[in-house]
């Protein structure tokens, strides 16, 4: 069956949404990190200057690389914009970011996984609850939204109410978009797809802290918690640090599915700097998640380590991955979400409408992509004018002549060529999803 468009129907179904939400006091909550961004837009006189003085050898990265100098800097970058991949990466030395800020010009932004979801869904009026790690004075203005509120001494708060004068936690993000050139040695090269490399500088996140009030607030008020969205865990190095924080947030997420079982756990994927921490992140998350959240390069890597390989092109290839993934892991459900199409992959969820949050998801994303900021309700609406995706309108066709093992739910994107920005899209389309857990009476 051809897919069938519903995007007006659902957005205009989210202002009932976020009306239940503040007549009912049913949250979404996001956690756990924030930062302050610095987003560097692309110079190709300025990068190809950097390839000119530091590639000192053949582009390329791996799992366990950092940048820990401007050679490192060059080849790694370099790497990414070739193939136009996007991906995470540590900075171990403050030379490459004071490179990076004295010649590129940079926009700060809000960063974090939860940070950047919840900011997403303030934007269009929804009330919800978040935990944030970055609680500087520029981060906390950046989520400054009248129903966006964290806790405080046991009690909600608006954000502002935990506003420091720390020092932000940095994370440098060059964004490039397809057809950038940059010049090595003699030869003239082009990115082949839209993407963005973020470049972490960043202690506070080696050891992340879960705070107790935060925890103990959701635990009294469980019955009124929607849906739990957990990310951040990623930037730690330790294994057996790691393994002490998630001892400590097992009881706390144990007590939650116990106090509200029909909670849902949304878990999102993100490139781990260390795997030996990625394997006990999913081992433990597991027990508790019932929806995976990535995007195609993450399902990627998630394929490669089934040892097997996956065509992003062709979707019985990327239906055969997200089987692996799905066996692996043991999850209910896996959301793969791409700039032409979302897709939900599992068993079918008792009261969850699936379509919606994958159609508003994509819609808030497609917002940002095209205005560079995270969109109002109207904003929303402008977006409507956009096509959907070609890519995702054969995928979809495709899916009623494949075999499927579980329950599929696939929507094309709105869809533009170049957008306007592409930091924090995979972020903003989590927030839209979580409309698919809100009740509706």
């Amino acid at each position: 069956m051809a897919y069938r468009d519903h995007y007006a129907n659902y957005l205009e179904e989210l202002q009932k949404d976020i009306e239940f939400c503040k007549a009912t006091g049913c949250r979404v909550v996001f956690g756990y990190t924030s930062d302050l961004d610095i987003v560097f837009q692309y110079d190709e006189t300025a990068y190809s200057c950097l390839l000119e003085e530091y590639l000192k050898e053949t582009p390329r990265v791996s799992p366990e690389d950092s940048i820990d100098s401007l050679q490192d800097l060059a080849r790694i970058t370099a790497a990414y914009l070739l193939q136009g991949d996007g991906g995470e990466i540590d900075i171990t030395a403050p030379e490459v970011c004071d490179y990076l800020n004295s010649h590129f010009s940079g926009v700060r932004g809000l960063g974090g996984t939860g940070a950047q979801g919840a900011a997403a869904l303030a934007a269009v009026g929804m009330p919800l609850l978040a935990h944030i790690s970055d609680k500087c004075q520029p981060v906390c203005e950046l989520m400054n939204y009248p129903e966006l509120y964290t806790i405080k001494d046991g009690r909600p708060v608006p954000i502002m109410e935990i506003a420091t004068d720390d020092m932000p936690v940095y994370h440098m993000i060059l964004q490039y978009t397809k057809g950038d050139t940059f010049r090595i040695g003699q030869k003239t090269c082009t990115v082949p797809l839209s993407n963005r490399l973020i470049m972490d500088y960043d202690t506070i996140h080696k050891d992340l802290r879960i705070d107790p009030g935060f925890q103990r607030y959701l635990e009294e008020h469980a019955e009124q918690i929607l849906s739990y969205n957990i990310s951040g865990l990623n930037a730690i190095l330790d294994v057996e640090l790691l393994k002490k924080r998630l001892q400590e947030a097992d009881r706390h997420y144990r007590t939650l599915k116990e106090r509200n079982p029909s909670c849902i756990f949304y878990f999102e994927s993100a490139h781990y700097l260390s795997p030996q921490v990625k394997h006990e992140v999913y081992h433990t998350m597991a027990r508790y998640v019932d929806i995976l959240g990535m995007n195609e390069e993450e399902l990627a890597v998630h394929t490669q380590e089934c040892g097997e390989s996956m065509d992003k092109h062709s979707l019985p290839d990327i239906l055969r991955a997200l089987e692996l993934v799905l066996n692996r892991h043991k999850v209910n459900g896996i959301i793969l979400h791409t700039k032409d199409y979302s897709m939900y992959y599992g068993k079918e969820l008792r009261g969850v409408k699936i379509e919606k949050g994958l159609t508003i998801g994509n819609l808030m994303a497609s917002t940002r992509a095209r205005t560079g900021r995270y969109g109002t309700l109207e904003d929303c609406r402008e977006t409507l004018a956009c096509p959907l995706s070609e890519t995702g309108l054969r995928f979809a066709r495709e899916l009623d002549s494949t075999d499927m093992k579980h329950s599929v739910c696939l929507v094309p994107s709105r869809y533009m060529e170049k957008p306007k920005y592409t930091i924090g899209l995979g972020d903003t389309f989590v927030a839209g999803v979580q409309c698919a857990f809100i009740p509706r009476p």
